[in-house]
């Protein structure tokens, strides 16, 4: 058996899935809620129980997942959820907290998703995929591109249009760009934003140049 990558404190991780034969499980808005709920409620070395039973007790809250907090396994630096996949930048804050992580917030989602639709098996088209990311450089740039995913795929005209993505706290709070994310080279909401918006119309380019090649 292959032996399971260590994944090390202090790195950052693109991590990314699609659901079983891309079915649209997060076209409601309200499922894409549960699930940021999830990568909220899981994010700690201190779970108490399956995020069904808090809920039921009324014993939590989500907040921004973008605010820094003790005792979490990773720092969320942006994430976006489409119709029929998630994109999740994370730097991981202890050693190898990021499979069980993982596995915690799909496995929830699983069984909150075959309950409300009386369904049974998996939803997950596999084990997550993961990309390192190396550079601060190429952390900024991962955020634009996964804060574009909605306006490439023609799901809005404007990222920020998008409920269930990062990039509204981006451009609206800055404590997050000037507080939080630090290990970015633009420090503020309006240089983000410009920084963003000035490749949307070639990131739809490339993703219709995609699609094309694909079909």
């Amino acid at each position: 058996m292959a032996k399971r990558r260590l994944f090390r404190a202090g790195c950052f991780y693109h991590i990314f899935n699609r659901s079983i034969a891309g079915f649209r499980i997060f076209a409601d808005l309200r499922n894409g809620e549960r699930f940021l709920t999830a990568l909220d409620y899981y994010n700690t070395i201190e779970i108490k129980g399956s995020l069904s039973y808090a809920l039921s007790k009324q014993n939590f809250k989500t907040g921004s997942l973008l605010t820094p907090r003790s005792k979490a396994l990773v720092k969320i630096m942006a994430y976006c959820i489409m119709p029929n996949h998630y994109h999740l930048f994370v730097k991981l804050l202890r050693d190898d907290a990021l499979w069980k992580y993982i596995s915690d917030v799909e496995n929830s989602f699983t069984r909150f998703f075959n309950v409300k639709f009386k369904r049974k098996g998996p939803l997950w088209e596999g084990r997550f995929k993961y990309v390192i990311v190396r550079t601060n450089s190429q952390a900024l740039h991962l955020t634009r591109y996964i804060h574009l995913n909605p306006t490439s795929e023609g799901l809005v005209k404007r990222p920020e249009d998008w409920k269930l993505s990062s990039y509204n706290e981006y451009i609206s709070d800055p404590r997050v760009l000037g507080e939080y994310l630090t290990e970015f080279e633009i420090d503020s909401p309006e240089r983000y934003r410009k920084f963003v918006e000035d490749r949307v119309d070639y990131q739809a380019r490339l993703a219709k140049i995609k699609k094309i090649i694909l079909e």
